[in-house]
């Protein structure tokens, strides 16, 4: 069997594996010439697919690959490689693409004048000019043979016109989404499944068209990358109105959490209790004894359990009072008896000394201002 490895080519970026010769010899994701069912293009070699390689992507995870995106998403029969392209490869690539928006607008002008109601997206050209591909938008199904016929008179080669919905012209045309990264059709989305607001309702994202919806003006095909889930997690929950036990009492839901999977419930006297999933259709009883349990196979002794934070910190600042009076006490203590003789040693302190009594302070009389004291001071 001969080497293969995973080639990206064409506008709308498919991806199949293309067999090559066991000495041909290529550089990762680099621009090859590679021979299609459409003729001869150029398309870029998918890292990590490269036959012998440590890193390879194995034909398992291809077909899951292949099983999560659909069929039309990856071939493994696509065709082969011819060579790796030059330089001059690609500067002829260049000037052949560069008259796109001219075959647009002159197809556009067709189908105008035979009165379709068509509008032109992009022109794509194989490079080895076996044929040139227009993608188009319109409403309905329309019958465009007329204008392949006069397309195929001015260019002299094989014409071909698909029609296109809104996701595959955002494909084409769109570059970054609101999320800051390039479109999901763009890079790796190969099957765009519908999308419906239901799942936007479900994961609840806001229902403002503006902004659930895409560059293609429909719905985000983000949205259906966690409905799986969401959907599993949407079983496990009552749904609104129905009416439940809980530890509350018996209540009707009247609201739901399905990420966080939480239910609020209306109870008899009109009070609403929020109720986690575990706690569904468990009765006050039981709900007080597996509280009950909880403590004594989960908590730890009273010695091993850790003292609250705040209480840790007024312990702290009392320690801290504590030792800053006893240092003040030692320090007063050490005035006292610090007394040393000629030989060194301590001297007791003396008792017959008198104590210090504070001074007292002389109040000034207090001095008037006006009045007959002060007519006669005068």
């Amino acid at each position: 069997d001969q080497p293969s490895t995973s080639v990206r080519y064409g506008y709308m970026r498919y991806v199949a594996e293309f067999t090559h010769m066991p000495d041909m010899k290529f550089t990762r994701s680099a621009k090859l010439i590679i021979q299609t069912r459409r003729g001869i293009e150029i398309g870029e070699q998918v890292m990590l697919t490269c036959n012998g390689c440590d890193a390879a992507v194995d034909h398992q995870l291809k077909s899951q690959w292949i099983e999560v995106n659909g069929e039309a998403s990856y071939s493994f029969d696509g065709g082969r490689i011819l060579r790796e392209a030059t330089a001059a490869d690609l500067a002829e690539y260049a000037r052949i693409q560069s008259f796109a928006k001219e075959r647009v607008i002159f197809c556009q002008r067709l189908a105008e004048q035979m009165d379709l109601p068509i509008r032109v997206v992009e022109c794509e050209t194989i490079f080895g000019g076996e044929r040139i591909i227009f993608y188009f938008t319109a409403e309905s199904r329309v019958d465009f043979r007329a204008v392949v016929k006069e397309l195929a008179r001015e260019y002299r080669t094989r014409i071909e016109l698909r029609q296109v919905g809104a996701r595959d012209e955002a494909r084409l045309l769109a570059d970054f989404e609101t999320c800051g990264q390039e479109v999901c059709c763009k890079t790796f989305l190969k099957t765009l499944k519908p999308i419906t607001m239901k799942m936007a309702k479900m994961q609840k994202a806001t229902l403002d068209p503006s902004k659930v919806s895409g560059r293609c003006g429909r719905l985000k095909c983000c949205l259906r990358y966690e409905h799986e889930t969401y959907e599993e997690l949407d079983t496990k929950l009552p749904k609104l109105g129905a009416r439940i036990l809980t530890p509350h009492g018996e209540g009707g839901v009247v609201a739901r959490q399905v990420l966080t999977q939480l239910v609020q419930i209306r109870a008899g006297d009109g009070s609403v209790y929020t109720v986690p999933e575990e706690f569904i259709g468990v009765s006050p009883e039981e709900a007080a004894e597996r509280i009950r349990e909880t403590p004594q196979t989960t908590s730890q002794s009273s010695e091993e359990q850790p003292e609250p934070v705040e209480e840790r910190a007024q312990q702290h600042r009392r320690g801290r009072g504590r030792s800053r009076r006893s240092s003040n006490r030692r320090s007063d203590s050490s005035r006292d008896t610090g007394q040393v003789d000629e030989q060194g040693r301590s001297q007791p302190p003396n008792e017959n000394k008198e104590k210090r009594r504070p001074r007292s302070r002389r109040r000034r009389p207090r001095r008037r201002s006006g009045g007959e004291d002060s007519q006669q001071s005068g």
